[in-house]
């Protein structure tokens, strides 16, 4: 008699897909890359849109940070139902819907006439890639067995680094050559070969048993985020959280948050099912990615400001700079399981949250002056970090629910980390603007008053009224290299302390390296649902 160790369950998927699981990877990589591809572009961009016209927009540091919440924070509220969408009317059909919605944003985006119009096109392209993240990942789930499933996973993590690398460099290529809208119009060939791809290749798939959509919960959830965020935003750009509107608005957004959650616990159709998260493994996963996106995004929005404004590289230089934090992703995210084999989900995430509170404090160490190399070093080790999170992680959640809800766990899996980047920017950005501000404003008195606030809210105003003023602005670069490194420094730490918080969460609830009666116990109850 076999032990259940040793049996094989039935293969669940049909031969036919079976057979082209990898090219069907392949296609979902490519419909991962322009979601995450737009937005490593976009950290390259931010320096030249911020430039007055005819170069750039003009745009101001808390517009700057609502073209990326904008996105940011329609994805997070509609990821959720986008993935009930995908379960009830079929994957392909939501995934291929949202690419075309994004290629159309991303068209609108790069003939914006405003930062206004910017912000709302971004919008659209964060609906349209609400419906492409959760997809990709629910029918990367229903193509591939579930002794693949890891190993795929990291491949598909892995992808993240890939556009993570190509980003910046493209980004920096384009904005050599064209003008600033063309990052954003990249996106459209793209879309147009992944819809090509998808047609022919992926198969659809859908949950025998769908959720009802939740309408209030999503008004509720999106509402609540989106008030939070320009609470904290609003703060950062006055630089007083005590103003009875930034706490009025903050305020607010976390009562509707709260109304939220109670309405999802009370409601039988919920758009996030709360009961998934009495599941300590599960939250613990979940919390570790919305720490270190807070942790990241926060960094990566300032990063780009120290190596251009303060250290003088252009977009291109920049992209290539960022290059080593990319290919430790690439490198590291397919082979994150061997570790996790070896040592478990604790060890190996544990590892990965202290690497990033590490490399994130490395950033209050960096001046004007600093060896570039060292730089380089962070970065790498940055990746490392995030490449030893993110698989194991994202393993840990798509495993704990049915394959039939693969687009509900992708969904909950994004979602959090869409909201935790959101929170990042929107707070560590608050924290590196009224730093700024705090350090700087005594050195502008030589301005007239109108100008005077404006120029105070980041080194990127400061240096453009400098500019304007000629010799006479001279005085204010020195001041605002300062003002800036040290407000890198403050924030940078913030992050920091948010990282080693997610490295206590998941020592203390990730599983560790299971033993032989658990595994056999795993298989069993694999070879019962089978």
């Amino acid at each position: 008699m076999t032990s259940p160790a040793d049996r094989v369950p039935e293969r669940r998927v049909p031969e036919a897909v079976h057979r082209r699981r990898w090219a069907i990877l392949g296609v979902l990589m490519l419909s991962l890359l322009i979601v995450v591809l737009d937005n490593s572009i976009l950290n390259v961009a931010i320096k030249t849109i911020s430039t007055p016209a005819p170069t750039g927009l003009g745009a101001t540091q808390s517009e700057l940070e609502w073209a990326i919440n904008s996105y940011t924070l329609v994805f997070a509220g509609l990821l959720f139902s986008a993935g009930l969408l995908g379960d009830r009317l079929g994957r392909k059909k939501v995934l291929l819907g949202g690419l075309v919605v994004f290629g159309i944003g991303s068209a609108l985006a790069a003939t914006s006439g405003s930062p206004g119009e910017l912000i709302t096109f971004r919008a659209v392209m964060g609906l349209g890639a609400a419906f492409v993240m959760p997809a990709t990942l629910a029918v990367l789930m229903n193509v591939f067995e579930r002794e693949e499933q890891p190993k795929a996973i990291g491949i598909w993590a892995g992808g993240v680094g890939l556009a993570i690398a190509i980003g910046p460099i493209t980004g920096g290529v384009l904005l050599e050559h064209f003008w600033w809208g063309s990052v954003f119009l990249i996106n459209v060939p793209i879309v147009v070969v992944a819809v090509a791809l998808m047609l022919w290749l992926v198969p659809d798939s859908r949950d025998p048993n769908p959720g009802r959509l939740d309408p209030v919960g999503v008004v509720l959830s999106v509402v609540g985020l989106v008030l939070l965020v320009y609470g904290i935003i609003k703060g950062g750009e006055l630089a007083d959280f005590t103003d009875p509107t930034v706490l009025a608005t903050i305020g607010t957004g976390l009562a509707v948050l709260v109304a939220f959650v109670v309405f999802e616990k009370r409601s039988d159709h919920p758009s996030i099912d709360v009961g998934y998260f009495k599941n300590k493994v599960f939250s613990a996963a979940i919390a570790a990615i919305a720490l270190v996106f807070f942790a990241l995004m926060g960094v990566t929005f300032f990063s780009v400001f120290y190596t251009q404004s303060v250290r003088g590289y252009s977009p291109l230089e920049t992209g290539l700079l960022m290059l080593p934090l990319a290919a430790a992703q690439m490198i590291f995210a397919p082979r994150a399981r061997l570790l996790v084999d070896r040592f478990g989900h604790r060890v190996t995430t544990t590892a990965g949250m202290v690497t990033i509170a590490t490399t994130l404090a490395a950033f209050a160490t960096l001046e004007a002056d600093t060896p570039i190399w060292i730089l380089e070093v962070v970065f790498f080790l940055m990746g490392t970090g995030m490449a030893h999170i993110m698989t194991p992680v994202s393993v840990v959640i798509m495993q704990t629910l049915p394959r039939e809800k693969a687009g509900s766990a992708s969904a909950l899996s994004n979602t959090f980390r869409q909201v935790g980047g959101a929170l990042g920017i929107a707070l560590l950005g608050s924290v590196l603007s009224t730093v700024y501000r705090d350090g700087i404003e005594d050195k502008l008195g030589m301005l007239p008053a109108d100008l005077r606030h404006s120029a105070g809210e980041s080194i990127e105003t400061t240096l453009g009224v400098a500019a304007r003023l000629g010799p006479e602005g001279r005085a204010l670069v020195g001041p605002a290299n300062d003002a800036f490194l040290h407000a890198m420094h403050v924030t940078a730490l913030w992050g920091a302390g948010v990282a080693v918080i997610g490295a206590v969460v998941v020592a203390r609830y990730l599983p560790g390296k299971p033993t032989a009666p658990q595994r056999d116990k795993e298989n069993e109850e694999l070879v019962a649902a089978e």
